[in-house]
C-alpha cells in the first residue's frame, strides 16, 4: 500500500492535469452547445496548436507559456476561417454533413502534419519542466500548478465573454433559438464561426500548457480528444460548468488508476466512467433532462 502522502500528491497532480483536460473539453462543449454538432476535428486542431507552440519555441525561442499570446489569436483566426469558409459552406446547413466535414478536415490535417513533420515526436526542453512546488509536505509539479491556474483563468475569461459581452449574448441567443436570433438581426453564420473560433482558442491555451511536459506528433490530439469527449459526456453536453467539473474529476480518476494499476492502465477508469454515465445518466452531471 502507498502512504497517504504519496496518494495525496498523485491525486492533486491529477486534479491539476484535469484542469487542462477541462480546457480542451470546454472548446468541445461550447461548439456542441451552439452548433449542436460534435467536432471531430477537435483533436487534430489541438495537434496543430501543439506544433505551433513547438515551432515558436524551437525556431524563435518563445517560452511555451508566453506563446499563448501568439497562438490563441492565431487559432482563433484559423477556427473562424475553417467554420466560416469551409465547414459551414460545405455542410449546406445539414448537421450530418457537418459531422462528415469535420471528420474529413481532421483526416486532412493529420495527413498534412504527417507530410510536413513526419511521424517523429517533438518535445520542448524547459528549465522548469521538472521543477516542483512545495505545499507543506506535498511536492507538486510546477507545470501542472501553472496549468491549473491558467486553465481556471481561461475558463473565467470564457465565462465573462459569454455572460458580459454582446458577442456572448448573441452566442447564447443562437444556442437557444437559432431562428429567433436570426429574426432579430443576429448573423447566425458569424456567431457559429466565432463560437468555433473560441473553441480553437481554448485549444491554443491547452497546447501551451501541455507542451512543457508532453510530446507532440501528428496523431497526439487523438488521445486527448477521447478524454475530452468523456468529460463532455460526464459533465453534460453543452454545459460549461459540467466540462470544468468533469475535467477535474477525470484527472483525479486517471491519477488514481495510474498509481494503483500502473501507467499503462491509467485511463481505464476514465472509460469505465464513460460507460457508466451512458448507462445510468446519459444527460451527464449538469446536462438538462429530456
Amino acid at each position: 500500500m502507498y502512504s497517504p502522502l504519496i496518494v495525496a500528491e498523485a491525486l492533486l497532480n491529477g486534479l491539476m492535469l484535469g484542469a487542462v483536460y477541462a480546457l480542451i473539453a470546454l472548446g468541445l462543449t461550447l461548439i456542441y452547445g451552439v452548433l449542436h454538432i460534435v467536432n471531430f476535428a477537435h483533436g487534430a486542431l489541438l495537434t496543430v496548436a501543439m506544433f505551433g507552440v513547438w515551432l515558436l519555441a524551437e525556431h524563435l525561442g518563445v517560452d511555451p507559456y508566453l506563446s499563448i499570446l501568439i497562438m490563441a489569436p492565431a487559432m482563433f483566426g484559423l477556427g473562424y476561417a475553417a467554420q466560416r469558409f469551409v465547414i459551414g459552406p460545405a455542410s449546406h446547413g445539414s448537421d450530418n454533413s457537418i459531422l462528415l466535414v469535420t471528420l474529413g478536415l481532421s483526416i486532412i490535417i493529420e495527413n498534412g502534419l504527417l507530410a510536413g513533420f513526419r511521424s517523429d515526436t517533438r518535445t520542448i526542453d524547459t528549465d522548469y519542466a521538472f521543477q516542483v512546488v512545495e505545499l507543506g509536505p506535498l511536492l507538486l509539479s510546477f507545470p501542472r500548478v501553472v496549468g491549473l491556474f491558467v486553465a481556471l483563468l481561461s475558463a473565467l475569461v470564457l465565462w465573462a465573454i459569454l455572460e458580459r459581452t454582446d458577442v456572448g449574448r448573441a452566442i447564447r441567443a443562437v444556442a437557444k433559438e437559432k431562428l429567433g436570433a436570426a429574426l432579430v438581426g443576429i448573423e447566425v453564420s458569424h456567431v457559429y464561426a466565432v463560437t468555433f473560433a473560441l473553441g480553437c482558442a481554448c485549444l491554443a491555451v491547452a497546447a501551451a500548457l501541455l507542451m512543457p511536459v508532453f510530446y507532440v506528433s501528428p496523431t497526439t490530439g487523438r488521445a486527448f480528444v477521447l478524454v475530452a469527449f468523456t468529460i463532455v459526456v460526464l459533465g453534460g453536453m453543452g454545459s460549461i460548468v459540467g466540462a470544468l467539473v468533469g475535467g477535474l474529476l477525470i484527472g483525479v480518476v486517471e491519477a488514481a488508476c495510474s498509481l494503483f494499476f500502473g501507467d499503462s492502465l491509467g485511463q481505464i477508469g476514465i472509460f469505465v466512467i464513460f460507460i457508466l454515465v451512458l448507462l445510468f445518466r446519459p444527460t451527464g452531471l449538469f446536462g438538462a433532462r429530456q
